[in-house]
């Protein structure tokens, strides 16, 4: 299931109709509210959430979902206004998992919804039975899990699969293009900023264990 929280009912019911002809299952959403209600029934797949929603906009229900642990691993794709880059960076460096300008088509919608959940299940079916484990962080892939010194910690997927992958690399310097290719799928114009946002909060939430990410000056960073 698919949820698609837009208010403007034209785009909503597009998309929706789009989605469902083309083998997604789909549900259109007018604002928060109703979203929340949504929630509370069904957990969706994926979440295409507009910015400008009337009530409760698309950046605080982006904040909520990834401060909950029962919501923070569902991939968000954000749909912004043309040359709002304020609200692609925000919404990037809060986690969502791509992000859409409108006026889009169709057929692009559905290509980058479809990169987005194919990384979805490619990150929790990587080494689905194996353990990861480097000083005081320890990672159960196959119940996306992670402990700091025994203590659970919260991770948005994007943090997960950041953390993953350099786990996976232990000593190994990855390049931010490379960081930047391998978990968002491809070049955001150039956005090698999220990276660091992103390793900037996975730091924090390790706490201790966050200084363990190093960074390598002018290429790009490295866990040991």
């Amino acid at each position: 299931m698919i949820y698609c929280v837009e208010d403007d009912e034209n785009i909503r019911d597009l998309v929706v109709y789009t989605l469902n002809s083309t083998g997604l299952e789909a549900e259109g959403i007018e604002d928060g509210k109703a979203f929340w209600h949504s929630m509370e029934r069904t957990k969706p797949e994926l979440i295409l959430l507009d910015i400008m929603l009337p009530g409760e906009d698309g950046i605080s229900i982006l904040k909520k979902l990834r401060a909950d642990q029962k919501t923070a691993a569902i991939p968000v794709i954000m749909l912004t206004a043309k040359g709002a880059e304020y609200d692609k960076v925000m919404a990037l460096d809060l986690g969502a998992d791509d992000y859409v300008t409108k006026p889009f088509g169709m057929m692009e919608l559905v290509s980058r919804i479809k990169a987005v959940l194919r990384r979805t299940v490619n990150a929790a079916g990587d080494a689905a039975d194996s353990l990861l484990s480097l000083g005081m962080i320890t990672m159960d892939t196959k119940k996306h899990e992670v402990r700091i010194g025994g203590s659970p910690t919260v991770l948005t997927l994007k943090e997960y699969e950041l953390l993953k992958k350099l786990m996976m690399n232990s000593e190994v310097v990855l390049t931010r293009d490379q960081l930047l290719e391998d978990i968002w799928g491809y070049d955001f114009d150039g956005e090698t900023r999220t990276v660091d946002v992103h390793i900037r909060t996975l730091r924090q939430k390790l706490g201790r264990a966050g200084d363990m990410i190093e960074t390598v000056r002018g290429v790009g960073y490295r866990i040991r």
